[in-house]
């Protein structure tokens, strides 16, 4: 989706996808190491950057919408913590290299020809020895109408999310059903892939 359509998409005053973290991030979180550096891409209205400054680490939250930044200020705010926002589009620009502890992504959904170079992105801007946790939807989605791009083209495959991490240590790898229920834009039972590797 472009930059107006994600700004259409958070105009909305509640917070689409709710306040609180992703169930994988939350769960996976304590993998990173205590007052980290850590990179959130295609961050949205922040929830899952905030839950990681409450954590006591350093946060950058990248995503191309405006109003989904503010909204993380927002949301920041609301919880006594500092995240740092970076308005880019990263189907066209790449995050500095090596300069994060982790990364993290829920649900960064862009177009097929812009998925690998997303993924290098994130997995580029961790140090050696870093960690990166990820949950997006796989192409199954479609079939559960739970939430998540109604098109086949922004969903990911499993075999193409095998090839890209392929040179890393894989710690954990799920392609299955999840239960999400994150504001009101993911309701119920959903198909996922989840991801960590280590750097």
């Amino acid at each position: 989706m472009s930059k107006e359509q994600w700004n259409n998409s958070f105009a909305d005053k509640d917070f689409v996808y709710g306040k609180s973290e992703n169930a994988f991030i939350n769960d996976k979180s304590e993998i990173i190491p205590s007052h980290s550096k850590v990179g959130c891409f295609a961050e949205g209205e922040g929830r899952n950057a905030v839950y990681l400054a409450k954590l006591g680490h350093d946060v950058t939250a990248y995503d191309q919408s405006t109003i989904g930044l503010e909204k993380t200020k927002t949301l920041a705010s609301q919880n006594n913590v500092e995240v740092e926002t970076v308005e880019i589009d990263l189907t066209k620009e790449k995050v500095k290299a090596n300069q994060y502890d982790a990364a993290i992504m829920v649900f960064g959904h862009v177009p097929k020809k812009d998925q690998q170079f997303l993924m290098e992105s994130m997995f580029e801007s961790v140090k050696s020895g870093g960690s990166i946790i990820f949950e997006v939807y796989s192409e199954s989605q479609l079939a559960y109408q739970t939430g998540g791009p109604k098109s086949v083209e922004l969903l990911y495959d499993p075999v193409d999310v095998l090839e890209w991490i392929k040179n890393y240590k894989c710690i954990h790898f799920y392609y299955g059903e999840a239960e999400r229920n994150e504001g009101k834009r993911h309701v119920g039972l959903g198909h996922v892939i989840q991801v960590v590797i280590k750097k």
